[in-house]
C-alpha cells in the first residue's frame, strides 16, 4: 500500500471523534480551523463549542460586537485570531449576502485565512484538490523522505507545498488531509512517536538512518524579548477600580490595569514616581502595596512578560472608574484573568 492510501487508511481506523468532522458547513469548518491555528486540539475543542453554541450562524457572529468576541476567546491567546474572525464573519454576512466564498481564491480574501486554513476549507468542504502543509504535515513528510530543507525557510515551504500537492488523493482531498494531519498528531509524534507500530517504517527514511528525533530541521532560534509589566490595581472607597483598552500589540482591544512598562524591574519608589502613577492619583493619599513580591513569569512565543501587580487603594477614583463587580465583564489577558481569579479567592 503506498504512503498517501497507508495514510487514508490509518485515519478512517484511528480518527478522533470531533464535532467539526460530522459536517461539510464551511462556516463550521472555518471556525474550527481558525481555532486551532496555534492551538491543541484539547484546549480548542471547549472554545469550538462555546462559539458554536452562542453564534450558530456566520451572521449571528457577524451581529456581535468585536468586544463579546473577544470575551467568550479569552484564554485561548493569540487574539488578533478573534479579531479577524469577526471581521471575515462582517465582510461574509455583509457583503457575501451570508454565502460564503466557495472558491479556493476567495477563501484566501478572508482576513486571517491563509494558504493552509483555505486548503482546508476547500477540500473538507468542497472536495477541491489542496493540500494543507501545517506542523503535523511538516514532520510527517520530512521524516518520511527524509527532507531536511528548513521548514521556516521559502526553499522549504515552497519543496513542502509541492510534495504535499503530489501526494494528495484528488478524489478525497479532504479525507487525505485530515489523515495526514492527525498521523502527525497522534501517531508522527513530535516526541515518542510510535515508530515501532508504524507501517511506514520500511519506507520512513528517517526510521531507517536514526534522524527520527531530527526531523523536520528549522533553522535559527526566535529571539524572545523580555518585557517588564507593573499593573496599578486602583481600588477605591466606593468599590471602583480602572481599566484601560489596549489599541496596539499583541492584546490590541482587550483590557488591562493601568500599566507601566519598564525595562527591569522595580521598587515601590520608582513606581510612585512615575507620571503614569501620578496621574492616576492625582495628589490624594494613597496606599501601594505589592500583591506578589516574585515575578509572574507569562510566556509568550516571541516575548516573555515579567510582571508585577500593585495594589493601590484611593479615596476616590476620579476618572474612567468602573465598579468593581464589572471587571469580570470585560475581554482581559489571560495574564489578568488569572491574577483576578487569584485575587478573589484570597
Amino acid at each position: 500500500m503506498d504512503f498517501s492510501n497507508y495514510l487514508v487508511q490509518w485515519y478512517l481506523n484511528n480518527k478522533r471523534d470531533l464535532p467539526w468532522r460530522k459536517t461539510k458547513n464551511p462556516y463550521n469548518i472555518w471556525l474550527s480551523e481558525i481555532i486551532l491555528q496555534q492551538t491543541r486540539v484539547e484546549q480548542g475543542l471547549s472554545y469550538y463549542l462555546k462559539f458554536i453554541n452562542t453564534y450558530p450562524t456566520v451572521k449571528s457572529l457577524a451581529n456581535a460586537s468585536e468586544e463579546e468576541v473577544l470575551k467568550l476567546w479569552q484564554g485561548l491567546g493569540y487574539y488578533s485570531r478573534a479579531r479577524n474572525l469577526h471581521q471575515s464573519a462582517k465582510h461574509i454576512s455583509f457583503n457575501l449576502n451570508n454565502k460564503f466564498p466557495t472558491t479556493f481564491k476567495g477563501l484566501l480574501e478572508l482576513k486571517g485565512v491563509g494558504d493552509y486554513t483555505a486548503s482546508a476549507i476547500a477540500s473538507i468542504c468542497y472536495n477541491l484538490p489542496y493540500a494543507v502543509v501545517d506542523g503535523n504535515v511538516y514532520r510527517v513528510l520530512s521524516r518520511y523522505f527524509g527532507i531536511e530543507t528548513p521548514i521556516n525557510s521559502s526553499e522549504g515551504i515552497k519543496q513542502f507545498k509541492n510534495l504535499a500537492q503530489q501526494l494528495i488523493i484528488t478524489s478525497k482531498p479532504g479525507t487525505y488531509n485530515q489523515a495526514i494531519m492527525d498521523f502527525g498528531a497522534l501517531h508522527c509524534k513530535p516526541k515518542n512517536p510510535k515508530c515501532e507500530a508504524c507501517g511506514l517504517q520500511h519506507k520512513c527514511i528517517a526510521y531507517q538512518t536514526n534522524t527520527v528525533g531530527k526531523l523536520p530541521f528549522k533553522k535559527g532560534k526566535t529571539k524572545v524579548t523580555k518585557r517588564y509589566f507593573n499593573y496599578l490595581v486602583p481600588i477605591d472607597a466606593n468599590g471602583l477600580t480602572v481599566l484601560h483598552k489596549r489599541e496596539n500589540g499583541i492584546w490590541k482591544n482587550l483590557y488591562q490595569f493601568p500599566l507601566i512598562e519598564t525595562t527591569k524591574g522595580v521598587s515601590k519608589k520608582n513606581i510612585i514616581e512615575d507620571e503614569v502613577f501620578k496621574e492616576l492619583i492625582k495628589n490624594q493619599n494613597f496606599n501601594l502595596k505589592l500583591y506578589n513580591n516574585n515575578f509572574i513569569v507569562h510566556k509568550l512565543s516571541h516575548q516573555h512578560i515579567f510582571t508585577k501587580f500593585w495594589l493601590l487603594k484611593v479615596d476616590t477614583i476620579l476618572s474612567e472608574s468602573i465598579l468593581w463587580s464589572d471587571v469580570e465583564k470585560f475581554p482581559v489577558p489571560k495574564l489578568i484573568d488569572n491574577f483576578l481569579r487569584d485575587y478573589k479567592s484570597r
